[in-house]
């Protein structure tokens, strides 16, 4: 009787082992992914910024440009403007 429930109690403490062993390897993965997804994210919006940026400077060219110059120089500047920006990335 006594060996049995010896038996028992090791086979449980053992068990017991083996589930800290996977929540802790489970805790692992889980941060490792959640660093992932947060720097994800954080391209995300850089790219995000960027782009907006990009489009606020060519309207204001060519608004700009529309106002000063002629339209034969707003068409070189936009071009130039566009290229400038496609270069950029």
């Amino acid at each position: 009787m006594s060996s049995s429930s010896s038996s028992s109690s090791s086979s449980s403490s053992s068990s017991r082992r083996r589930r800290r062993r996977r929540s802790s390897s489970n805790s692992s993965s889980n941060s490792s992914s959640s660093k992932v997804l947060v720097v994800v994210v954080v391209v995300v919006v850089v790219v995000l910024v960027v782009v907006i940026l990009v489009v606020v400077v060519v309207v204001v060219v060519v608004v700009v440009g529309v106002v000063v110059v002629e339209e034969e120089e707003v068409v070189i500047i936009v071009v130039v403007v566009i290229a400038v920006a496609a270069k950029s990335w």
